[in-house]
């Protein structure tokens, strides 16, 4: 797509939507009730959209596979007055809603928006993934094996094997993908949840603190595998993502989505194929960001701002007062 798009929202406004579904999910941190934390963050960046003046469909929503609240495929947010550029919105209000649940670090409050048609429009099936920084772009191969992307990030990197670490998703379905990265010699970073925030940990070398990730391996969700796409994208790094479905309603739900070719890898420029921005609000502390902090009248947010048009990475840190 040749056209650039129009100029971007005000990045306050934008933040402001991650930053009201952060706080609004941080009040269900640690209760142990995942659906009622996602429905708090759902219902206020929906109403947060509603003051951002911009004419935006939701193409990757949530919550569809595990049947919780969802910001759902096709929704229409912003204000929609005459004369507003067109957008495509991917959001995930809650990253992480067994983080938030369990009062584990790394939630987070996420929105890719680029211009309309640019976003890969997938059903909330899984992906398999794979996910490096700058040094290694255009030398991974989904097709190809653990222990072959391993020599090739290795030697990109100019690392030993034995000083690689890869994140990976903790789930069965992982376990012969963990022995061969093990069998290659690599380290692994194994998480619970969130495999958002490990792909961009591949690329974000802002903070000297943050978990040293080389590469992001494994199969999740698809939505999140286009949100990561898009944050990769502004910091320069590479994704793939092959779609991965379970039954054939599976199927039957993404050829009404246009979707044809099911084995197709996908690279991060069909994913997104224009401009984007992409922030994330933390909910609670994690390797990118600062939970929510709660403290006498005031709350206090982190969040993330990237824009692949100008090359923006910043970090945001806001603070409000209420009664």
């Amino acid at each position: 797509m040749s056209k650039e798009p129009s100029v971007f929202p005000v990045p306050s406004d934008i933040l402001q939507v991650t930053h009201s579904a952060a706080v609004a999910s941080f009040e269900y941190v640690g209760l142990g009730d995942r659906n009622a934390a996602d429905q708090a963050a759902v219902s206020a960046m929906r109403r947060a959209f509603q003051k951002l003046p911009i004419r935006a469909q939701v193409v990757i929503g949530e919550g569809e596979r595990d049947d919780a609240p969802m910001l759902y495929i096709g929704e229409k947010v912003g204000m929609w007055k005459e004369g507003q550029s067109e957008w495509d919105i991917a959001v995930d209000p809650l990253e992480g809603t067994n983080l938030c649940a369990k009062a584990l670090g790394g939630a987070l409050s996420v929105l890719a928006l680029s211009e309309k048609g640019s976003l890969f429009n997938s059903p909330d099936v899984y992906m398999e993934k794979i996910a490096c920084g700058p040094a290694a772009k255009g030398k991974v191969d989904l097709n190809c094996s653990a222990e072959d992307n391993l020599k090739a990030v290795s030697k990109a990197l100019n690392k030993d094997i034995s000083d690689v670490v890869v994140a990976v998703l903790d789930r069965p379905r992982h376990k012969k993908l963990i022995q061969s990265i093990y069998a290659a010699g690599a380290r692994i970073y194994l998480i619970e949840d969130g495999d958002l925030s490990a792909s961009i940990l591949t690329s974000w070398n802002e903070d000297k603190e943050s978990v040293s990730v080389d590469l992001m391996m494994g199969t999740g969700g698809a939505p999140e595998g286009v949100l990561s796409a898009s944050a990769l994208k502004c910091l320069n790094g590479d994704f793939q993502g092959r779609l991965v479905f379970q039954n054939e309603e599976e199927k039957k739900r993404a050829s009404k989505m246009g979707i044809r070719d099911f084995d197709k890898v996908y690279q991060m420029d069909e994913l997104v194929k224009s401009s984007v921005v992409f922030c994330a609000t933390g909910v609670t502390s994690g390797p990118l960001v600062r939970g929510v902090v709660k403290k006498d009248k005031e709350v206090k947010t982190e969040s993330l701002y990237m824009c692949s048009a100008t090359g923006a990475c910043t970090k945001t840190n806001t603070v409000h007062s209420f009664n």
